[in-house]
């Protein structure tokens, strides 16, 4: 099986990961990315994704057997050519912020479409395939904190809680994150630092995972966090607020919190730091490894590829 990719991110580490997975089991891939510069403070224009019709059209002639849309505005250039099946895969962000418009429209035109989690299934509105991005458990494994904590180069004299993510995301609410630690800080005999980390290679997560004392997610919205299922892999304890299938990730997780309010963050924080112990998230990260998620992807892919025995969609003319 040959497969388009259409994505805004190439270097998505959960996307890799799994084409890597499924490059296992027999498919290849081409991978066409929007172009455009992206950052924390900026985002493609209009202009990026209009340009990327033509491409996209020009690539689908090449007789792949399905596209596979990554991100629900990459959609439409799916869809513009009317011969190849389609599998949408949404993030997220694609169902909760702005782009849900556009995922919402295409999302019936697309042969199968794949979300992370429940809440984003009922979000949506639309029958679709519940697939959370895959853990790779070899590169995401419990090691030693001494040893973890001198590779990134922090002490044993604070409690150290990760925050995954660019102060700057605003849907990560790094304020709130901040908030929580400054009260668990005041609560707590040894210090409490809140460590923040992006733009660091995705290898090296590993090793803060293992050296931290808990994971903090204040996120407003997200899909099926990728940062939860690592932290689970390591047995990193985790704090975090009630979004995507957070909650369904932690259940039986000990210790592990999930809150809504402030105080109910900090009180988890709190006691996660004050037992000083790491979880039994390893167990619970098993039924989202990059594995098991590959094989399920794999299926979604055989069902679109069969869809074209059916008639071709067609576009109405214009008058």
């Amino acid at each position: 099986m040959h497969v388009l990719t259409l994505t805004t991110n190439a270097d998505a580490p959960f996307m890799t990961q799994q084409m890597a997975a499924l490059e296992r089991r027999g498919v290849t891939f081409s991978t066409l990315s929007v172009a455009g510069e992206v950052d924390a403070d900026t985002s493609r224009t209009a202009s990026d994704y209009l340009r990327f019709f033509p491409d996209v059209l020009r690539e689908a002639r090449n007789g792949y057997d399905l596209i596979h849309a990554h991100y629900g505005l990459t959609a439409p250039m799916a869809l513009a050519q009317v011969r190849t099946p389609v599998v949408l895969s949404l993030w997220g962000s694609d169902v909760h912020g702005p782009v849900e418009r556009v995922s919402r429209v295409c999302a019936p035109l697309c042969d199968e479409v794949v979300v992370m989690s429940e809440e984003m299934r009922r979000l949506l509105g639309h029958d679709c395939e519940v697939i959370p991005d895959g853990v790779d458990l070899e590169r995401f494994s419990p090691q030693p904190q001494s040893q973890a904590r001198e590779a990134v180069g922090w002490t044993d004299d604070d409690y150290h809680v990760l925050f995954p993510y660019a102060p700057g995301r605003e849907v990560k609410n790094y304020p709130r994150a901040r908030r929580v630690v400054d009260v668990a800080d005041g609560l707590l005999e040894k210090p409490v630092t809140l460590q923040t980390i992006s733009g660091v290679d995705h290898g090296t997560v590993a090793d803060y995972m293992n050296a931290a004392d808990a994971l903090l997610l204040t996120s407003h919205t997200e899909g099926s966090p990728n940062s939860v299922k690592e932290a689970l892999a390591c047995n990193l304890p985790v704090v975090a607020t009630d979004v995507g299938d957070v909650r369904e990730r932690l259940a039986g997780v000990e210790p592990s919190t999930v809150g809504r309010t402030d105080e109910e963050l900090v009180d988890g924080l709190v006691n996660v730091l004050e037992m000083g112990r790491r979880s039994n998230g390893r167990e619970a990260a098993r039924e989202v490894s990059i594995d098991a998620t590959a094989d399920a992807m794999l299926e979604v892919y055989r069902r679109a590829a069969r869809v074209e025995a059916r008639p071709k969609r067609s576009v109405s003319p214009s008058h």
